[in-house]
């Protein structure tokens, strides 16, 4: 039995709960994998935290993955009636979160999920994987204590996408135009996402527009609106960008397969600022 591998609480007549927690993403995609077919003793608790702000691609991927693992993933929304985004953003003062102000991520995500658990006894499953910088825990409870299959079993980069291919559940269709996991209008988008935003889902871009108020810097980019970015010009110049640094980027990392074959070239965790419970 390895370290992360703990079925039962100190106390005989509280069972620990396994919790892993779906953010749509490759990681958390593959670690839900890995853990129904390598350890299928350990009856574990999928999870999906839904902002209802989320892509339809990520929806989509959620059921194929349903699929796969034979059982559902509870879909946590916020039950606190319309104390959702919206309600959130007023009590901030129309406070867009940004890197350094991250209250969605506690709001939305964090505060359901423990909501959910309460004060049971969990293990709780995270993907971050051996060949990752970044540590992280989403939670400080003291009885959500975090497990780290991929660390502990030296999983790296190319093992996900085998995990993932080998599946046949592949990854979600956002990768081909977007880096990662998260609400249609996460800040942690570059610009070249949101360009992917405007051109997939047109609609979607108007709303993330609508709460813009550049006039007082209330931007989802730091000196750019989206009615700035949409203008044909600006565009031209974010893929320009793109593609060099896309370019750099090929140059310094050998081919992945799966992601090549979706045309991801994005697909990077280079910026490894991203909120776990959202991006993993």
């Amino acid at each position: 039995m390895t370290e992360w591998q703990v079925t039962e609480h100190d106390s005989a007549t509280v069972p620990t709960r396994n919790v892993l927690l779906i953010s749509g993403g490759k990681d958390s995609t593959a670690l839900a994998i890995y853990m129904r077919d390598r350890h299928p003793e350990i009856q574990m608790e999928y999870l999906f935290t839904d902002t209802h702000k989320e892509l339809p691609e990520t929806y989509e991927f959620l059921t194929r993955l349903e699929a796969y693992l034979d059982q559902p993933i509870t879909r946590l929304a916020n039950d606190l009636g319309d104390r959702g985004f919206d309600h959130w953003l007023t009590v901030y003062g129309d406070y867009l979160p940004a890197p350094n102000m991250r209250w969605c991520t506690r709001k939305l995500k964090i505060e359901p999920f423990e909501k959910f658990v309460g004060d049971d006894p969990v293990n709780l499953y995270v993907a971050i994987r051996a060949d990752e910088r970044r540590e992280g825990y989403i939670s400080s409870k003291p009885n959500i204590v975090p497990k780290y299959p991929f660390q502990e079993a030296g999983l790296n980069k190319d093992d996900i996408f085998q995990i993932l291919e080998q599946s046949a559940v592949g990854i979600p269709d956002y990768y081909e135009w977007r880096s990662r996991s998260g609400c249609y209008f996460c800040f942690f988008q570059r610009k070249s996402e949101w360009v992917g935003l405007l051109e997939r889902h047109p609609e979607l871009y108007e709303s993330a527009a609508q709460y813009e108020k550049p006039e007082s810097g209330y931007t989802w980019q730091q000196g750019e609106s989206l009615d700035d970015i949409r203008q044909p010009e600006r565009i031209q110049m974010i893929r320009l960008g793109e593609l060099k640094r896309a370019s750099q980027a090929a140059a310094r990392r050998r081919p992945k397969s799966l992601a090549e074959a979706f045309g991801a070239a994005e697909m990077s965790d280079e910026d490894e600022n991203g909120c776990l419970i959202c991006h993993l």
